[in-house]
């Protein structure tokens, strides 16, 4: 892996578990001390990371921490319910003992995560077993989206978490009853993703 694609992902993560807060200032020597590296890899990683929208970069104030806004997390929701209620729509019919065997794995060390509250951790599983469910369903563009948006994803659901950590736990029981209705190829599997989506967002909002 190159310097720079290095320093991308230390400065994204520290973004992402908020080492690095919204709205706070960072400078290039900040950086350069923390990770240890030159200033041109760092430099190119700002430049990446300010075109995905996690800092601005400027001549007059530096370097600075970009929040996602209210409206654009609610978009994005809003998005995933349309997108991931199309996906279990389109999977629970055809869908292979594999993959269920797949998403059987994923929500097992799901539940050792949530039993652990450990957020991290829990927050990427979670990303991997909605994607999976989207690869399975077989739209390449719904996957794409999703694997555009994934940093974000997961910078939302750290914070969701980090709010109440005993959330864990009721999405946790809510991927298993969207598995146990894709093991039985029941369609309301649709109608429990739209309201696992759903109440996820509201209780972002609270």
């Amino acid at each position: 892996m190159l310097l720079k694609d290095v320093a991308y992902e230390k400065i994204k993560e520290k973004i992402l578990e908020e080492h690095y807060e919204p709205g706070q200032f960072l400078s290039e020597r900040t950086l350069i001390d923390e990770l240890g590296m030159s200033k041109t890899p760092i430099k190119n990683a700002l430049v990446r990371l300010e075109s995905e929208g996690f800092v601005t970069v400027s001549s007059k104030q530096g370097i600075i921490v970009v929040d996602i806004s209210i409206e654009r997390i609610n978009d994005i929701y809003n998005l995933r319910i349309a997108l991931e209620t199309f996906n279990c729509q389109e999977i629970y019919k055809r869908i292979t003992d594999d993959q269920i065997n797949e998403l059987e794995e994923n929500v097992e060390a799901t539940k050792e995560a949530a039993a652990n509250k450990d957020v991290k951790a829990f927050a990427t599983l979670d990303h991997e077993f909605h994607l999976a469910i989207s690869e399975f369903a077989g739209n390449s563009e719904i996957t794409k989206i999703l694997l555009n948006y994934q940093d974000h994803l997961r910078r939302i659901t750290l914070r969701h978490l980090r709010k109440d950590p005993d959330r864990v736990k009721k999405f946790y029981t809510e991927h298993v009853d969207i598995l146990n209705a894709l093991k039985t190829k029941n369609d309301n599997c649709s109608d429990l993703m739209k309201k696992h989506l759903y109440e996820s967002k509201m209780m972002y909002f609270q």
